[in-house]
């Protein structure tokens, strides 16, 4: 049984579900892949959506009863996908944002380019919270694609990477695929989720994506990326180690 920790369900508030039928059937669709616990993440501070916290709640509690009537047995819990932005500390201090299942952990999502000059401040001021960082999907980040370094250098600094199932899978083309993989390979991937959409374009693949996971690092990767899923919904900690920068692994084809 999987928990996903990325998905944009609720009806109306992002570029997700747009309707209540699409969230029951995307719900619906999550059940017969075998996930049994959905983070709802839409989107925050990214210039279109602000969907503060009390927001998120409300639809995630409507949501819930909706799935309950009809004997949908996925639970769905709070959470926001958050744009980094000079707002965001302001944010979280009137409590407009929400951690995934109001854990220690906070769900970030960078610009696809281009990482924000005052990034490690925010980092920094994070940390003094208690709060610990997700990278959401750091494998479509064009800046950690030219130099992977740089994200090893902020998995060094304490922050957890969420990767994509669908890049994994190759649905954002053979370069971003190739630098998920490196980044589970290269043991600074912590989370897989679905980051799923929609039914169409974006439908989540996590299952097939921890099938392919099983089969190119092994049982005990899979097991080890489930268990941190729990972490995150039981806000345990999730124990990590950091490994040297290896530039092969960056230069191995694909499984």
């Amino acid at each position: 049984m999987l928990i996903d920790t990325h998905c944009h369900i609720l009806p109306g508030l992002d570029d997700g579900a747009r309707t209540w039928d699409e969230a029951i059937e995307m719900a619906q669709y999550a059940s017969s892949q075998g996930i049994h616990t959905i983070v709802a993440t839409p989107h925050h501070g990214d210039g279109r959506h602000d969907n503060q916290a009390e927001k998120v709640d409300l639809a995630v509690q409507e949501l819930s009863d909706e799935l309950e009537k009809r004997h949908i047995f996925v639970r769905i819990l709070s959470g926001q996908e958050v744009r980094v932005s000079k707002g965001l500390l302001l944010d979280l201090d009137a409590k407009r944002i929400r951690t995934l299942n109001h854990s220690q952990y906070i769900l970030l999502e960078l610009p696809p380019t281009g990482i924000p000059n005052y990034f490690d401040e925010v980092l920094y001021e994070l940390r003094v919270l208690g709060l610990t960082v997700i990278l959401a999907h750091p494998e479509r980040q064009l800046d950690f694609i030219a130099n992977p370094r740089l994200l090893h250098s902020y998995v060094e600094q304490g922050c957890l990477c969420q990767i994509t199932s669908q890049s994994l899978m190759g649905q954002f083309g053979r370069k971003i695929q190739k630098f998920a993989m490196y980044i589970c390979q290269s043991h600074l991937a912590h989370l897989i989720a679905s980051d799923a959409h929609n039914l169409a374009s974006r439908r989540s693949n996590l299952a097939e994506a921890f099938s392919y996971i099983e089969k190119v690092q092994g049982r005990k990767a899979l097991e080890q990326y489930s268990l941190n899923a729990a972490c995150v919904v039981r806000n345990e900690r999730i124990v990590t180690e950091t490994y040297p920068y290896k530039r092969r692994l960056w230069c191995l084809p694909l499984h």
